[in-house]
């Protein structure tokens, strides 16, 4: 049995569960979340906690198991709570400012960066260095952050770039002079 998908989500105060079929929607106090899942897993509830559990003992089923379990989970958390990533900018004239909706970058590169975020996610940024991204979608906060890093990785001899928050950026010596 999955250790991940045998464990009961509990379901806060304010949020609503609706149980379609294999759709699953979720409402709360930040939003409405909605996913439809696989038919080798069942959602059901009772007394405020969701439970997930495979139709058969197939291998997709145990694989998809935990997966639907931490998706509905995710949902459920993004309606009460929501999800945030930060990001932090290192590097000499590195910044980043948000012009209406989008981000804009200056990362080295001889034009700014313009990312625009989807419907739902927002994008706010603190001493011109530290971004952050929010919304109740865990997977497209995960994304958009991706995404916003992939404009310049941190690079390993002077560690300039974009990075995620508490990242570690593994260092190389550079080239020994000649003696």
């Amino acid at each position: 049995m999955s250790r991940i998908g045998k464990r009961p989500i509990p379901i806060p105060q304010k949020v609503s569960v609706t149980i379609d079929g294999q759709t699953v929607a979720v409402k709360g106090p930040k939003g409405e979340l909605s996913r439809v899942l696989p038919e080798h897993v069942e959602v059901s509830q009772e007394d405020g906690i969701l439970s997930v559990r495979r139709r058969n003992e197939s291998r997709t089923a145990r694989q998809l198991h935990g997966l639907c379990r931490t998706l509905v989970s995710n949902m459920v958390e993004g309606v009460s709570q929501g999800f945030q990533k930060r990001l932090e900018i290192q590097g000499v004239g590195y910044r980043a400012q948000v012009q209406g909706r989008n981000l804009t970058l200056n990362v080295g590169y001889s034009n700014p960066v313009q990312i625009e975020p989807p419907q739902g996610i927002d994008v706010a940024v603190e001493n011109n260095t530290n971004v952050i991204i929010s919304g109740i979608d865990k997977e497209i906060v995960g994304n958009i952050a991706a995404q916003i890093r992939g404009v310049r990785p941190p690079e390993p001899y002077k560690g300039k770039g974009i990075r995620y928050a508490g990242e570690q950026v593994r260092r190389k010596a550079g080239k020994s002079g000649k003696k």
